[in-house]
């Protein structure tokens, strides 16, 4: 039962310490951008035959 509260006080802790974190992010904060895609990774995936229907 001790065990269950102190689980239990840790989990809430955490959770404040966490709302107190998110809470001092400013409201107008941007995340930072993803870099643009590899061409070369998207090239690899494309068909040897670009511009030709696969065939079923």
């Amino acid at each position: 039962m001790i065990r269950l509260l102190i689980a239990g006080a840790a989990v809430y802790v955490a959770y404040r310490i966490t709302r107190e974190i998110i809470d001092e992010v400013p409201d107008d904060f941007d995340p930072v951008q993803l870099p643009p895609p590899d061409d070369r990774k998207s090239l690899r995936r494309q068909s040897a035959a670009m511009g030709v229907e696969p065939q079923r």
